[in-house]
C-alpha cells in the first residue's frame, strides 16, 4: 500500500505520538521512512522597506539547528527500536509548504503529522500547518491526535 511514509514532527509530545504511529504503520507496511523537521527563519520586521529590528540571526540558526538534531536523534531512535529505515531531515522555510514539498522530492506516498487542534483565537494567531498541508497535498496525509 504505502512504500514511502513521510513524518512531520515538530517534537512537541503530541507530534511525538504522530511519529510512533508513522514508525508502526511503516512497520507493519515494511516501508521506508523520511523524518522531518521544519524551522521557520528568522525574519526582520519591516517598516517602510527598511529593516526596523536586526537579531542575532546566528545565535537563532545554532539554537534551531541544535533542538532540530536533538528531536531528529530521538525519532531515529525510535525508528532502530522499532526496525524501521528512517532517513531524518532538517528543513528551514514555513512549515506547510516544506512538508509538502519535502514529501514531493522524496517521493513519499503518505504524510504522517500531529494536529494540535487549536480553536478560537489560538488558531487565528497560531494558524493550523496540518490544515494548510492538508489542502497543498497531493497524497494522503494521517493526521494524529
Amino acid at each position: 500500500m504505502y512504500k514511502h511514509i513521510l513524518i512531520a514532527t515538530d517534537g512537541s509530545e503530541l507530534a511525538s505520538k504522530a511519529v510512533t504511529a508513522g514508525l508502526e504503520l511503516a512497520k507493519s507496511l515494511n516501508a521506508r521512512t523520511t523524518a522531518v523537521i521544519v524551522s521557520e527563519p528568522w525574519s526582520a520586521t519591516v517598516a517602510d522597506g527598511h529593516p526596523a529590528f536586526m537579531s542575532p540571526t546566528r545565535d537563532y540558526d545554532k539554537a534551531i539547528e541544535e533542538r532540530a538534531r536533538q528531536i531528529l536523534s530521538t525519532v531515529g531512535s525510535a525508528a532502530n527500536k522499532t526496525g524501521v529505515a528512517c532517513e531524518t531531515l532538517h528543513v528551514n522555510g514555513f512549515p506547510a509548504e516544506c512538508i509538502v514539498e519535502t514529501a514531493q522530492a522524496k517521493g513519499c506516498d503518505l504524510i504522517v503529522m500531529a494536529s494540535h487542534g487549536r480553536r478560537g483565537l489560538t488558531k487565528l494567531l497560531l494558524g493550523s500547518q496540518t490544515a494548510r498541508v492538508l489542502s497543498l497535498a497531493t497524497i494522503p496525509v494521517l493526521v494524529c491526535r
